[in-house]
């Protein structure tokens, strides 16, 4: 109503008489953002059907929220009926499901699920946000608007909204951690700089690797600032003071969890443990350095990794990279038939062996164990075909058994190949924060090195970074597209003056270059 009204100041009266007509103006403005708003969701609601599932970590972080609400205790429950406290997961996301079940039942994770639909493409809103704030005028709103269809239509992390863990509120936080930094970078006040610290804090307190966010963006943060001309040191001391602030109210979380751990379990945890095993438990050290001296792709991580303990360990399922010779198999086989025998439990015998094989291994080939495979488990996680969350087979590439999921899975890789693509190509135009998004990804990158047994989902947290740059890469190429359109429709005389002029400016600006 505002807009139509000072339109009718501004135009002719006899225009007024036509209300229609400044009604059709706002909403040409809302439809380009609607649209692949509308558009996302409707994916997401469609994937809610083959993708929705409580299992595993799910049902982790589900059990903690319910003993948050129940007994105000941090804790899981265990087969006898105890309840037990844990540090295995971050407090962030059993907070989160403990609040959707105060707010719509207990044990409610479908409510769940349609709340981290909300925050995706609350999210998706905020990178196309931070896109524009970052592109070069000419070409920002298409830029924008490219990021926000790359981000909507994504069916990585749309298929993630649908599944209560903690990778959904973690992408939200990863955006709004963007669109704050350059908001805070053009406007410099509190409420931005705050925005920014909780987004950062949330991103760590979700998943231990989300303290990466902060440590990549924090210089380009604080960085950035100019300070106005002739309050050099009062801006300065202004800054620090900032953040100072930012940097205590970040760190007070992680002090109250910490020292929680301290009084309940006497140890130093300020995240998680990496092997997610509470004080006490094993940590199976001997078993994770023998998957870690072969184990290569998903399909092992699925098959062997995550069966043991508890489960048989299939020999067949091996592949035969995990035998170097033909008395290392025989080894391997009789500790696999030992595991099966003594009630599928790794034992602390058991575990020493596993161990035995695995420095065995490391010493007839170290440079496989601390190079190439971890480069190969990278590569896995960051070009498979991401369609872990459905109803597909692990080998997916044998044609021969299933050639529609064959045809299928390849489709995808291309669609992860294309949004890499896309990034490369928005990294190469030298954006604002550009730097900042590449250092994310390279710590990341070399966090993952670590990883004994690959996941695709552990680089889904990289597709904010890659939205972010494939739409400007993409704005870029519409921006050349129309403007080669317009030129070659421009009469000939026009565009001759045109190039004169434009040559002349060049000549100009080289000159006094080089003066």
């Amino acid at each position: 109503m505002l807009y139509s009204t000072n339109r009718m100041k501004a135009e002719p009266e006899s225009q007024t008489a036509v209300p229609w007509r400044h009604a059709a103006v706002p909403w040409r403005r809302i439809a380009p953002v609607a649209l692949p708003l509308l558009a996302g969701l409707v994916l997401r609601l469609w994937l809610l059907g083959p993708v929705f599932n409580v299992d595993g970590d799910s049902l982790i972080y589900g059990g903690i929220a319910k003993n948050l609400l129940r007994q105000g205790r941090y804790a899981l429950g265990s087969p006898g009926g105890a309840v037990d406290p844990t540090l295995i997961r971050l407090p962030g996301y059993p907070f989160f499901l403990a609040l959707c079940f105060r707010l719509f039942g207990m044990e409610n994770y479908f409510a769940a699920a349609l709340a981290q639909i909300a925050l995706d493409l609350l999210g998706c809103l905020l990178l196309a946000a931070f896109v524009r704030r970052i592109a070069p005028a000419p070409f920002g709103r298409r830029a924008a608007l490219a990021a926000l269809w790359l981000a909507a239509l994504c069916p990585f992390t749309a298929s993630y909204a649908a599944m209560p863990l903690a990778e959904t509120p973690t992408l939200f936080a990863i955006a709004l951690a963007l669109w704050s930094m350059a908001r805070f970078q053009e406007d410099p006040r509190w409420a931005n700089a705050l925005w920014w610290t909780l987004a950062v804090t949330a991103a760590a307190l979700l998943r231990p690797d989300g303290a990466l966010l902060a440590i990549a963006l924090a210089p380009a943060f604080f960085g950035g600032l100019e300070p106005v001309s002739g309050q050099g040191a009062s801006a300065l001391r202004a800054r620090l003071r900032m953040a100072a602030v930012c940097l205590l109210l970040a760190l007070l979380p992680f002090a109250v969890w910490t020292l929680r751990n301290w009084r309940v379990f006497h140890v130093f945890e300020p995240l998680a443990p990496r092997l997610a095993n509470d004080p006490g438990e094993p940590a199976n050290s001997g078993w994770e350095r023998w998957v870690a001296s072969w184990c290569l792709d998903f399909q092992s991580t699925a098959e062997v990794y995550w069966n043991v303990p508890d489960n048989k360990l299939d020999v067949h399922a091996l592949p035969a990279r995990a035998f170097d010779t033909s008395a290392e198999r025989a080894a391997t086989m009789a500790l696999v038939r030992d595991y099966n025998h003594n009630g599928m439990k790794l034992t602390p015998a058991i575990d020493a062996r596993f161990g035995q094989l695995a420095r065995q291994r490391i010493a007839a080939h170290p440079l496989r164990f601390f190079l190439w495979l971890p480069l190969g488990r990278l590569a896995d996680m960051g070009l498979r075909p991401r369609v872990e969350n459905l109803d597909i087979d692990l080998d997916w590439w044998v044609y021969a058994h299933h050639w529609q999921e064959t045809v299928f899975c390849w489709a995808y890789a291309g669609l992860n190949a294309l949004y890499l693509l896309l990034a490369v190509a928005g990294l190469a135009m030298r954006p604002r924060f550009g730097r900042a998004l590449l250092v994310y990804l390279l710590l990341r990158s070399a966090l993952l090195l670590t990883v004994s047994a690959p996941e695709t989902r552990y680089t889904i947290e990289c597709f904010p970074m890659f939205f972010a740059l494939g739409g400007l890469a993409i704005g870029r190429w519409m921006d050349r597209r129309n403007a080669e359109e317009h030129a070659a429709s421009m009469p000939a005389s026009r565009a001759r003056r045109l190039s004169a002029g434009l040559t002349l400016r060049n000549r100009r600006r080289s000159s006094a270059a080089g003066d």
